[in-house]
């Protein structure tokens, strides 16, 4: 079995980030490959690309295990964990970008989070990114599922794509309220401080309540793509 999900994985990692016959994302194909481009309606509305398939400049920290490779943003795993941070830091924001897991896929998405600079470590918000319908997750708790703010708002299930296929989702962090819609469907719609609501104050990370970071891939032992990332600042 195991065996049989690493040439799956192979397969998976080896495929190029070519437009999916779902995307509607606007591609220009160059010398350098394809490059992302802003929508007109996006434009408009006053996104910023933050990954075209061409440079990661935008980002930093482990550009060793994360690299650049066929118009995405690849994790190989090397040391088993290494997160990736944008340069710029955020408040309030809507992201917006597409990922593909391969089998058993685990990976997260830090918003607001401090750049963490020993080799593994987290330093604020945590979305899972996870292949959760792969039986070793058998046991998750609801908190656990993809899209979920780790350990406080549950996501819903059934909209996650199965591994190799291109996901597309929306996060929104708009003060204490996060939304994430993943594949047209909102998942999650909470507030962190209702979801806290009743806990000891002893027992809350003050990590939840970061007003500004950096947004981050937060890695854990798992290969998988990032494309067409933009990102729209919201006003407080």
């Amino acid at each position: 079995m195991k065996y049989t999900t690493f040439i799956v994985t192979f397969l998976l990692v080896t495929a190029s980030c070519h437009v999916s016959k779902e995307s509607t994302s606007p591609q220009t194909v160059t010398d350098k490959g394809t490059v992302f481009r802003l929508s007109k309606e996006e434009k408009k509305e006053g996104y910023k690309v933050l990954f075209d398939g061409t440079s990661m400049s935008q980002w930093t920290s482990n550009t060793d295990e994360y690299v650049l490779e066929n118009g995405c943003i690849v994790m190989y795993p090397k040391t088993g964990h290494g997160n990736l941070y944008t340069k710029q830091e955020f408040d309030n924001f809507i992201l917006r970008f597409e990922f593909l897991l391969t089998p058993e896929a685990n990976n997260g998405l830090g918003l607001r989070h401090k750049m963490v600079t020993t080799q593994s470590g987290y330093d604020g918000m945590e979305l899972q990114i996870l292949d959760h319908e792969a039986p070793v997750y058998k046991d998750l708790k609801p908190y656990q599922y993809h899209g979920s703010v780790y350990g406080w708002i549950p996501a819903k299930r059934g909209f996650l794509k199965p591994a190799g296929e291109w996901n597309y989702q929306e996060v929104v962090a708009d003060g204490d309220n996060i939304t994430v819609i993943l594949n047209g469907t909102v998942i999650v719609d909470g507030n962190l401080r209702e979801a806290t609501k009743g806990t000891p104050a002893d027992k809350i990370p003050a990590t939840l309540f970061y007003e500004k970071g950096h947004i981050a891939f937060l890695g854990h032992n798992s290969v998988v793509k990032f494309k067409n990332i933009r990102v729209k600042e919201l006003k407080k």
